[in-house]
């Protein structure tokens, strides 16, 4: 009887593979819908902008395009520092993990034990004899995965796992774009800074002016208190653009996982903004389904849950499961390693769900379902990438219009300032023109400079909805480990 057990258990390994080789998978097979998408953007591309296949065009580290090796530095340490970035990247190897444990169900399961007992029976009720009894084994089970129930679900874990990634990479893209943009708002606060310290120099100039005349009889008291005035209104301006100079420094040490203040010793020197590039390739509408993470990320979701509807399938059909057992029984312990103490069983199992009350066609609906959300979701994330392309392009192109013409404004504020505060002094204007046209002047100047930084705060946003600069930023958090199967 042991050897047939044995050789009924050495007989069902075999067949279970015989069996496996034979299995179907059930449920739908995923393939990558198709989304059309636009020829060619609909917003006009202003010059220096190139419509030209992007994928090799496109600078995967974008941010070196402004020639600013501060910004370069903050940039890397950034990747290297922040701390959602540090996340998103656990929260890929806890995906990859949990594809580790989907795929470990494949195999079958084996287990080893070990036991000794010794018992007396009473002398009262029994004869009182000692029984001792050994034993040492292996044990296995494997569930066969013949209707592709796990591979199914080997294939969601894989597919999630994939998307946790591009989850990464659209991280990466949106910090890389923050410090960037953080960047060039401390600059911009630098330069209104400037601005606005220059403009009370000036104004202290205009209101010495005015002293001079009253003191010789030219003027009024009227004119020494309105220039009083002017000065003083500029002069209050100063402490809340230091107040939002500083609180752009302390956002951006956040970014890079530093505390607020470690970059004052960096940012203390005033620098230009960042100037924009003459030539930037965008690509084609196309390029955006190839490139862009959260694009790629609703891919791989929808690619998951399209398998798990092939899970919920599978468990309409029985389920075939192999148990076997080899090991020494004896009831002594020096005969536990004899030829008469082997023992082995092997058997066969078999489990079909026959009435439920439709629990597991309405578990197939919720995933079908589900995958039906998925696509709408893909679909949609689609359409928001071209919209934020196309919103992006609108903003650059616009912004460097207003730019344009806002640098002739300040020619001509200048121009006027000085023509009015010379003719004042000779006695050919009243005050009030002085002041209309130096007030003229700084609003001017203070909106230069914000459209300045808005043209490079737009390009950066421009690259960031285009989805550059993750391709060489980030190989993924798992490149030293196995790579998984599409």
């Amino acid at each position: 009887m042991k050897r047939k057990a044995l050789y009924g258990a050495t007989v069902l390994l075999p067949l279970g593979l015989l069996l496996l080789a034979g299995c179907t998978t059930v449920g739908p097979d995923y393939t990558e819908p198709e989304i059309s998408t636009p020829a060619k953007w609909t917003s006009p591309l202003c010059d220096g902008l190139s419509a030209t296949p992007a994928d090799t065009n496109l600078p995967a580290r974008w941010w070196t395009v402004f020639n600013d090796p501060i910004l370069s530095d903050l940039v890397d340490r950034a990747q290297a520092g922040n701390l959602d970035l540090r996340q998103a990247e656990a929260r890929v190897r806890e995906a990859r993990a949990q594809r580790g444990i989907v795929k470990s169900g494949l195999f079958p399961s084996v287990g080893a034990n070990a036991a000794a007992s010794r018992s007396r029976s009473s002398e009262e009720a029994g004869s009182g004899a000692i029984s001792e009894f050994y034993s040492a084994g292996f044990d296995a089970s494997w569930e066969l995965d013949f209707f592709g129930g796990k591979r199914r679900s080997l294939e969601s874990a894989t597919a999630s796992w994939q998307a946790s990634e591009e989850s990464v990479r659209d991280v990466l893209v949106s910090l890389l774009a923050e410090v960037a943009l953080n960047y060039v708002e401390v600059r911009s606060f630098q330069e209104l800074l400037s601005i606005t310290e220059s403009s009370v120099e000036t104004r202290s100039e205009t209101c010495d002016i005015t002293r001079w005349r009253r003191e010789g009889g030219l003027t009024t008291q009227l004119d020494v208190d309105q220039a009083r005035l002017s000065l003083e209104q500029v002069r209050a301006q100063v402490p809340t653009l230091r107040t939002s100079l500083e609180q752009a420094k302390y956002r951006l040490a956040v970014l890079l996982g530093q505390p607020p203040g470690a970059l004052n010793e960096l940012l203390a020197v005033s620098k230009p903004v960042p100037s924009t590039p003459p030539e930037v390739t965008v690509g084609l509408p196309a390029d955006l389904l190839r490139r862009r993470p959260d694009v790629r990320t609703a891919e791989r979701q929808l690619a998951a849950q399209t398998a798990q509807i092939g899970v919920a399938r599978a468990a309409l059909y029985p389920s075939f499961s192999l148990l076997g057992s080899v090991g020494l029984e004896s009831v002594e312990s020096g005969n536990l390693f004899s030829a008469g103490a082997r023992a082995a069983q092997g058997a066969a199992k078999a489990a079909w769900t026959l009435f439920d009350g439709g629990s597991i066609r309405q578990n197939i609906k919720v995933q079908t379902a589900r995958q039906e959300e998925a696509l709408s979701y893909y679909e949609s994330t689609v359409l928001t990438a071209l919209k934020e392309v196309e919103s992006a392009l609108v903003a650059y192109a616009n912004e460097q219009l207003r730019e344009q013409s806002l640098a002739e404004a300040v020619k001509a504020g200048q121009s006027a300032f000085e023509l009015a505060r010379d003719q004042y002094s000779s006695g050919l204007v009243s005050f009030q023109t002085v002041l209309d046209t130096q007030q003229s002047l700084l609003s001017a100047q203070d909106q230069l400079a914000v459209s300045q930084a808005k043209v490079t705060s737009n390009l950066i946003s421009l690259y960031k909805v285009l989805g550059g600069g993750w391709t060489l930023a980030y190989t993924g958090a798992a490149a030293n480990s196995e790579t998984p199967s599409q």
